[in-house]
C-alpha cells in the first residue's frame, strides 16, 4: 500500500495540545513531566518552565497542601479523584479549578500521573443561567456581584435591585449568625448547606442555602449562594399555621358550648344540674390543657 495514502496519525503530544483542558502528566513524586498549552493559559507557567518543577510549586496554594497529599494517597491506593480543587496560577492569584486526577499504571504499579483541569470560574455561570435554583456570587464583604434570573422568579428580588446590596440585608436577622458561619471560609469542609429564612414578596420564607468558594485568576476570593426553597421547614410551617388556625378555632368553640351551659345551668332543675355542672367543668378542663399544654 503506497505510505502517501496512509491516514496521519496524530502524535500522543499533539493530541494533549489539542485537548481544551489543562492536562497535565507528573511522576509518582509530583515532577512534571507534561504539560500542554491548556495548562500553560490556565497556569500562566510556559512548558518549557513548567517542565520538571514540583507540582506543587506551580500549582497549588498552600490552603490546599493537605487535600493534595490526601489526592496523592488515593493515587497510590489505586483510586482516581475528581472535584473542586483551589489552585494557584502563576501570578500568585488564587483560582476555583474542576480536576481529575488518574493513575497511569504498569504491571499493576503506578508510573505516573494524569490531571486534567479547568477554570470553574469560566463555566460556573453558563450552569447558573441554566439551574432552577438562585445562584448568588459574593465577594468578601458579602456584597453581591453577580445573581441568576432565578431570584426574581423565586424570591421577588429584581436582579439589578440585587447586585451592589448586602445578601444578609434580606436575611432574616435571628438567621444572621448562621449566615456568617456557612460563608466562612474552611478549605476542610466538605459541605456547607444550612436553612434559613429570606425575605421574599415580602414575607419571611425558608430556604436551603448551600455555598461553595470560587476563585477567580484575578481579586479576593467569592462565593457561590445557591439558594433554593426549603420544601421541609415550608410543609413544617404550613403545618404550624393550620394547627394554629385549628387551635384558634376549638376554643372559641368550647367557650360558646360553656357559655350555652352557664345559661343552661342557671335554668337548669336541681336533678339535671349536676349533670349540666359536670359537662361545664370538663369543658373548662379542655380549654385550659388547650391554652397552657397543647400550644400552636
Amino acid at each position: 500500500m503506497d505510505s502517501e495514502a496512509l491516514p496521519l496519525v496524530p502524535s500522543a503530544d499533539e493530541l494533549l495540545h489539542a485537548l481544551g483542558h489543562a492536562v497535565i502528566v507528573t511522576d509518582t513524586e509530583g515532577i512534571v513531566l507534561s504539560w500542554n498549552s491548556a495548562a500553560e493559559q490556565l497556569y500562566g507557567w510556559p512548558a518549557a518552565e513548567a517542565v520538571g518543577r514540583q507540582i506543587a510549586e506551580v500549582t497549588v496554594p498552600e490552603l490546599s497542601r493537605r487535600a493534595a497529599a490526601e489526592i496523592m494517597t488515593a493515587l497510590r491506593e489505586g483510586r482516581s479523584w475528581s472535584g473542586g480543587f483551589p489552585v494557584r496560577h502563576r501570578s500568585g492569584h488564587v483560582m476555583h479549578a474542576l480536576v481529575t486526577d488518574s493513575g497511569v499504571y504498569r504491571d499493576g504499579k503506578l508510573i505516573a500521573i494524569v490531571g486534567v483541569s479547568l477554570n470553574l470560574a469560566e463555566t460556573v455561570r453558563h450552569l447558573m443561567e441554566r439551574s432552577s435554583d438562585a445562584a448568588v456570587v459574593v465577594d468578601e464583604n458579602h456584597v453581591v456581584s453577580y445573581a441568576s434570573p432565578a431570584v426574581a422568579n423565586l424570591f421577588g428580588w429584581p436582579v439589578d435591585e440585587l447586585v451592589g446590596t448586602g445578601l444578609a440585608d434580606r436575611i432574616h436577622p435571628e438567621d444572621h449568625e448562621a449566615f456568617e458561619d456557612l460563608l466562612a471560609a474552611d478549605p476542610l469542609r466538605t459541605e456547607r448547606v444550612g436553612e434559613l429564612r429570606v425575605c421574599a414578596d415580602g414575607a419571611w420564607s425558608w430556604v436551603e442555602l448551600a455555598v461553595t468558594d470560587l476563585y477567580g485568576q484575578s481579586g479576593p476570593p467569592a462565593q457561590v449562594c445557591n439558594i433554593r426553597r426549603s420544601e421541609r421547614l415550608a410543609r413544617l410551617e404550613e403545618r404550624e399555621r393550620i394547627l394554629e388556625t385549628v387551635h384558634s378555632e376549638v376554643l372559641q368553640d368550647l367557650y360558646a358550648a360553656a357559655l350555652e351551659l352557664d345559661r343552661a345551668l342557671a335554668h337548669a332543675a336541681p336533678s339535671s344540674a349536676v349533670r349540666i355542672h359536670a359537662a361545664r367543668e370538663a369543658i373548662g378542663l379542655a380549654m385550659v390543657v388547650l391554652r397552657e399544654v397543647v400550644k400552636p
